[in-house]
């Protein structure tokens, strides 16, 4: 990750912190976010450099109208400097911050065969859920917490896990 995210980032969530509005913020660039990953025609008008910046800060209005002040003004500056087309990776960046003041790790559990839904791993109210009735088939990825996968030993399919509360590091 770049450094540049990383500021940006850190001056979102200081903004947010600072106004009491961080859960909101959060939900609304989530959302952006995933509005823009979703939108192969948005991204491409975001990133056009013959765009003006004028109508992208139109457009920007238009798609976060009735959304928090924090957040727009946010997607304001990043437009306005040229780094609009870096929102991705610093909503990525964002999410680690986040994690990371939530103490909330990502882990993998690696089992040598699928475990079934009653017997694998189980979801942290703050881990994200698989849709309901889907289950990972094996090699997939499934968000759980640290709780329910250490206190049973699993054979060995890639597994997702999320942690919260630990206090050590499982990746960087």
């Amino acid at each position: 990750m770049a450094v540049v995210q990383r500021v940006y980032a850190e001056a979102l969530l200081e903004a947010s912190r600072e106004k009491d509005v961080l859960a909101p913020v959060r939900e609304e660039f989530d959302a952006f976010a995933d509005a823009l990953a979703g939108s192969a025609e948005l991204r491409a008008f975001l990133r056009n450099p013959q765009v003006e910046t004028e109508t992208k800060l139109g457009a920007l209005d238009d798609l976060l109208t009735g959304g928090n002040q924090i957040l727009l003004n946010f997607v304001h500056l990043l437009a306005e400097k040229g780094r609009i087309a870096e929102v991705g990776e610093v909503h990525e960046e964002f999410g680690r911050l986040l994690a990371r003041e939530e103490r909330v790790l990502e882990l993998e559990l690696t089992t040598a065969v699928e475990l079934s839904d009653k017997e694998g791993p189980r979801s942290s109210s703050r881990s994200k859920k698989p849709p309901a009735g889907a289950s990972s088939p094996p090699g997939r990825s499934t968000p759980t917490s640290s709780a329910a996968s250490s206190s049973r030993r699993a054979p060995s399919a890639p597994t997702r896990a999320c942690a919260a509360g630990s206090t050590s590091s499982a990746k960087n």
